[in-house]
């Protein structure tokens, strides 16, 4: 479904952020005062993402989950009122004119959202949504306006009419990073950018290591839910081999740098440099680095250049300075014709990509520029993201490049971010060591009543499809880790074989992948939430506040104090990575209505 991995090059997009149009830039270490949001909910039916199971669409197996609020559609009712749009009456559905179009179509409800020469679309649904046609008072929408991909919530499975669950595995973490990032700047991340499975792969946990020649390893383990009595949870990790430095192969990188106006921002081009600098000195004698800038044009600013000559290449990155337009399918084209020239199937090639993420991409379209990076994969390069700024990034777009570019999807919004990367995870950010990685959970239905996957709903992939060779999915690099959460309803009695995880992959540049079964043990199974491993009770609560920040139906009924008590009580101190995540926690909880909170403490 994903990405196809042919190859062991690659391009690397580090996309960089203009400022916000409804709001003015601010650095990642700064501080503002906090806002309150008061949210005013209405309830619509959850929509089916596009790329849900091919079962769902031969028979209705699943059961509709609980409806839940949209923000969307409250502040597109709020802002478009009778003066600046109107609405669109589509055949069986209802579109919400903005200052572009709404149109009925086969989704539920759908919004068209103009503002500030934003074009927007809405779609009418299936069933028909009743609006009522009384006044509601204009509302200023946040100092956010980082479109992104809206899939609707996995729901609950009946395991007796489909006992398969099936997804490509993911490890991009830019959806935790921006979402940091616009709860410091005081505003509530959207909804939309939230992605549970890359808040929970964002933090590290502990898994056994691959034995002997293995790229994987599988890890299980459950326990009730603290948050709804009766459930319990199934976490899933996988951890990839780690390879040591010295076996890494040469890599190969081409460094693609928007230079137009819009990167002249502290947190934007200069961060962008300080980063590709520290990476510069990570790289190892073998290693080379080649560096293409664009803004109204294009210009070659270094050819490939070996690691012997490192001055030579911090000098080109130090000369880079903002100014002009943005021209981004030609700045593509000649950093892969750089990369090509290194391309020789034994060594590792990426290309890193520095941009506003709303580039005037000249005559190509962005389908174009998805169409010629999933060329230049056959050929054996590869694209990886890396976004930095606030504003207008596109989160949905670079997401697209990674994905179909078989790389990873990353965020920056300071240099501790930037040094995670491309210093503590550079072997996996560099090299791919198992390719097309798909997971299967098949649930016992003696055991199991109902199931929902947590997260992943951009990654499902038909059941029919998993043994399919040629279906593309996720790639793990050396060193990453990856983890999944069910919730599930179990039967009296459940416990040894309750699940079965079937994990397929490839080799790197490999044609047929391999598969592993792996059973879940009695043992795995703990009787109370407090006797659970601390990963898995860490990982709960990173889930619920995830579930929590994109409003998800599941979590109407769960509060912010107990994730942050779960929080608390699985970090360790000295853990500065789960010590920042509490101190998230409580700013978002500051961001929150003062009725809110007390809901808060009246569910505990």
């Amino acid at each position: 479904m994903r990405r196809k991995t042919l190859a062991v090059t690659g391009v690397v997009c580090a996309l960089a952020v203009a400022s916000g149009t409804l709001g003015r830039c601010q650095r990642a270490e700064e501080e503002r005062p906090l806002a309150m949001e008061q949210t005013v909910s209405r309830k619509v039916m959850l929509v089916a993402p596009p790329a849900v199971k091919q079962q769902q669409a031969e028979a209705p197996k699943r059961e509709d989950a609980p409806p839940s609020p949209d923000r969307r559609a409250l502040f597109g009712a709020k802002v478009f009122n009778a003066d600046s749009g109107g609405t669109a009456l589509g055949l069986r559905g209802l579109g919400l004119k903005g200052a572009a179009q709404g149109a009925g179509g086969d989704t539920v409800m759908g919004i068209g959202i103009g503002g500030l020469g934003t074009r927007g679309r809405g779609g009418g649904g299936k069933t028909s949504v009743s609006v009522p046609r009384a006044h509601v008072p204009a509302e200023p929408l946040a100092n956010n306006t980082e479109p992104s991909s809206d899939h609707a919530v996995n729901p609950f499975v009946t395991a007796a009419e489909d006992r398969l669950s099936t997804f490509a595995l993911d490890v991009d973490t830019a959806s935790y990073t921006l979402a940091r990032r616009t709860i410091l700047e005081g505003s509530p991340p959207p909804r939309e950018l939230v992605r549970v499975e890359e808040f929970l792969n964002y933090f590290r946990y502990t898994y056994p290591e691959p034995q002997q020649e293995a790229p994987l390893a599988v890890h299980l383990d459950a326990a009730p839910s603290p948050f709804t009595p009766g459930n319990h949870l199934l976490r899933v990790g996988v951890q990839g081999k780690r390879l040591s430095i010295s076996k890494r192969k040469p890599a190969h990188l081409t460094f693609l740098v928007d230079v137009s106006g819009s990167m002249n921002s502290p947190d934007k081009l200069p961060l962008a440099q300080r980063s590709l600098r520290l990476l510069v000195d990570n790289l190892r004698d073998g290693d080379t680095v080649a560096l293409v800038t664009y803004a109204g044009g294009v210009r070659l600013a270094l050819p490939p250049t070996g690691l012997e000559h490192k001055a030579r290449i911090h000098a080109a990155i130090e000369e880079l300075t903002a100014g002009g337009s943005t021209a981004m399918a030609s700045g593509i084209q000649l950093a892969y014709r750089q990369a090509m020239k290194t391309l020789d199937g034994r060594s590792v090639s990426r290309v890193i990509i520095l941009s506003d993420g709303d580039a005037n991409v000249g005559p190509s379209s962005h389908e174009e520029i998805l169409k010629l990076i999933r060329g230049y994969v056959k050929e054996g390069v590869t694209v990886t993201t890396v976004g930095f700024g606030m504003g207008n990034y596109r989160d949905t777009l670079m997401e697209q490049f990674a994905n179909q570019g078989n790389g990873n999807h990353y965020y920056v919004d300071s240099l501790m971010a930037a040094r995670r990367i491309f210093q503590e995870q550079l072997g996996g950010t560099l090299e791919v060591i198992a390719q097309d990685v798909k997971l299967q959970v098949e649930f016992d239905p003696a055991q199991v009543a109902r199931y929902r996957l947590v997260g992943y709903e951009n990654r499902n992939i038909a059941d029919k499809d998993f043994r399919n060779d040629k279906v593309d999915a996720g790639e793990i690099g050396s060193g990453h880790t990856v983890t999944a959460l069910y919730e599930l309803e179990l039967k009296p009695g459940a416990g040894d074989g309750l699940a079965t995880v079937r994990l397929r992959a490839k080799q790197p540049r490999g044609e047929t992948a391999s598969e592993h079964v792996y059973r879940f043990p009695a043992s795995a199974l703990a009787a109370s939430f407090t006797e659970a491993s601390q990963d898995l009770r860490f990982a709960t609560a990173v889930m619920g506040a995830a579930e929590l920040l994109r409003h998800s139906p599941h979590a109407e009924r769960w509060s912010l104090e107990q994730v942050m008590k779960i929080a608390r009580d699985a970090t360790p101190r000295g853990n500065a990575e789960r010590e920042e995540f509490l101190k998230l926690l409580e700013r978002t909880r500051a961001l929150r209505s003062p009725v809110a909170r007390r809901g808060d403490h009246t569910a505990n």
